[in-house]
């Protein structure tokens, strides 16, 4: 399987509109532009051959002990090649653009240096439009620039220095030796607006070493910025710091949308077939993130997300009848049409790679909770036009909730009655009651709280199972389902209620392995889907958080411990955590994050209460 680093063995650089992945071995092996849904410009990562990639490292043969970190608190990579002749280093970032406009025009820049003695260095650029599927030609306009036309981007590259770039066919590649003191830079421009939008520029032309460092420090100050409207104060400083840049990452600036995470077609087991594409924009997934990012005080984000929210309530239904789809573009467009990669052999064979996401026509009920839920962090939602169509949302649910559906997992193994989608149902009911009574807004509420009441029966009545003493994953099963934690979590029972602290113990028994919580058995509870999977990093924070609240602090802290070492080099997380610890699934994973978040904030909350600490 060479060519295929471990799915950890990335960190995540961003510019708040599209995000790349460099390996710790120096290799661009994923990027998409001008957006995180766009076809990619280097993904290596799906085919070591077809895929493309720019590795920018030290040519010494293997021979150099390397380690890669961030820069403190800044989305700033650096990944350090230490020899007995010399020490190096690549510092990869993206100049970030916050702007509310999306740009056709984004910047990736690395920039190897020396710190002691002397170092060679390697350069080799293979871009592969459109997942390679699309050729291109290569313009050489002097030494130091080189343009790749693809058909509708273009890529400048363009390096400062000793660098002379030479061309390999439709690829480039450099070889150069820096000693202690010495940069070199290499700036890669895409550009997206048809053929040949970059040809008609002047030609050629270095970048001077000194711009580069001006925007390196631009760079640094807008994170060192960002980071101050953070309030945590707790114990797990650096990690929940990590996961607030990861999730700032993933946010899509023009429209506030976070997506899932930024790429498609990690295996959830490798050589298996659960390879989705999760560079859209979850209902589910980004509204329980705004708790994350108010919790730790970034209400820009959690507004700017609550808006994006509420257009896609005043919308209107969507092709299947419900008002709200499950996922979205990061612009609110909801075509997501999903399509096999053939000619992509997947990570280490593990096909099919799909673009696009045919979950996002399934029936969820669950995401109107979610929504009402973000939507209730916020005392405003979005004036009398918002409060409407929020309204008009909450009166159709209650036509509508006792049906079965795909479920949280998007399952693809037929509908169910699953005991979580009618939990968050309630969530919507009884966050609705909430905000017209705490706002005096109108509203059928004798409707909604007679819906909530019957939920409630319903879901304690048939979700409840006798015989395992335990909330159970679908009305027709015993099964256990990890989604349930968040019984809790939304207030409906208490985490010391007798019959929740039963069905935490039956997930301790069924679903947790070292502290690892698996969602579900698909042996016992078939999801369509052929293979297996390792424990979901979600559901693991979220038992966590659990454990704390219910009172267990020594077994929480544990967990949470033996959790964060699981986190890459970087502290970054994937999906899931297979057998032998690798990190499996798309990377990095914005639920994963959110959910440390939620964790540590509960466990620091409990800690001091116990400790008797206030403020």
């Amino acid at each position: 399987m060479d060519g295929y680093p471990p799915i950890a063995d990335h960190g995540i650089i961003g510019d708040l509109q599209t995000a790349a992945l460099i390996a710790a071995d120096g290799s661009l092996d994923w990027w998409c532009t001008p957006r995180f849904d766009s076809p990619s410009l280097f993904a290596s990562l799906l085919d070591s051959d077809r895929g493309g990639s720019c590795r920018l490292a030290a040519d010494v043969g293997g021979e150099a002990t390397v380690r890669q970190l961030y820069l403190p608190d800044t989305a700033i990579l650096i990944t350090r090649y230490m020899t007995p002749d010399g020490v190096g280093e690549v510092v990869d970032f993206m100049p970030p653009d916050p702007s509310t406009t999306p740009s056709a025009r984004h910047r990736l820049i690395r920039v190897a240096r020396v710190v002691r003695g002397s170092m060679p260095f390697e350069l080799v650029c293979r871009p592969r439009f459109d997942y390679g599927r699309a050729p291109h030609d290569l313009t050489r306009l002097d030494d130091g620039s080189m343009l790749f036309r693809g058909p509708d981007t273009d890529l400048h590259l363009q390096v400062t220095p000793p660098v002379t770039l030479h061309p390999d066919g439709t690829d480039v590649s450099a070889r150069f030796t820096l000693q202690a003191g010495e940069r070199a830079a290499v700036v890669l421009t895409s550009e997206t607006g048809g053929p040949g939008v970059l040809s008609g520029r002047p030609g050629g032309g270095t970048p001077a070493l000194d711009a580069i460092a001006a925007d390196f420090g631009a760079c640094s100050a807008f994170w060192l910025n960002w980071l101050r409207a953070s309030r945590y104060r707790g114990r797990w400083h650096e990690m929940v710091t990590r996961s607030a840049i990861t999730l700032k990452l993933l946010t899509y600036a023009p429209t506030g949308a976070p997506i899932a995470a930024a790429t498609m077609g990690l295996p959830e087991q490798i050589g298996g077939e659960r390879n989705w594409d999760y560079r859209y924009t979850w209902v589910r997934d980004a509204s329980l993130s705004v708790r994350a990012l108010t919790g730790l005080g970034f209400t820009t984000e959690a507004n700017a997300f609550r808006r994006w929210l509420r257009e896609r309530l005043a919308a209107g239904g969507t092709a299947s009848g419900e008002p709200l789809q499950i996922m979205y573009r990061v612009d609110g467009e909801p075509h997501l049409d999903e399509e096999v990669l053939h000619h992509l052999e997947g990570y280490r064979r593990s096909a099919p790679v799909r673009a696009g996401n045919a979950a996002s026509d399934q029936i969820q009920l669950d995401i109107y909770g979610e929504a009402a839920y973000a939507l209730a962090q916020a005392e405003n939602i979005g004036g009398i036009r918002g409060w409407r169509a929020f309204t008009d949302v909450i009166d159709w649910l209650a036509e509508h909730w006792d049906r079965p559906d795909e479920g949280i997992w998007e399952t693809r193994g037929g509908r169910q009655n699953f005991t979580y989608s009618r939990l968050m149902t309630w969530v919507a009911f009884d966050r609705a009651v909430q905000l017209a009574t705490a706002h005096s807004r109108p509203g059928d509420l004798a409707r909604w709280q007679g819906a909530r009441d019957s939920v409630f029966r319903q879901i304690t009545d048939r979700g409840w199972s006798e015989n395992r003493r335990a909330f159970v994953q679908h009305y027709d099963t015993e099964v256990l389902d990890a989604s349930l934690l968040l019984m809790p979590k939304v207030g409906f029972l208490a985490p010391t209620d007798p019959d929740w602290l039963s069905t935490l113990d039956a997930m301790d028994t069924e679903l947790v392995s070292d502290s690892l919580v698996y969602r579900y058995d698909p042996a016992a509870s078939p999801d369509g889907l052929r293979g297996s999977e390792g424990t979901f990093n979600l559901c693991s924070f979220l038992y966590v958080e659990a454990l704390a609240r219910a009172g267990r602090l020594r077994q929480a802290r544990y967990a949470f411990s033996k959790m964060l070492t699981y986190a890459n080099h970087v502290g970054l997380f994937a999906e899931e955590i297979g057998p032998s610890g690798e990190q499996l699934g798309n990377f990095p994973q914005a639920f994963t994050h959110l959910a440390l978040i939620d964790a540590a904030l509960a466990l620091d909350e409990e800690l001091d209460r116990a400790e008797g600490r206030t403020g």
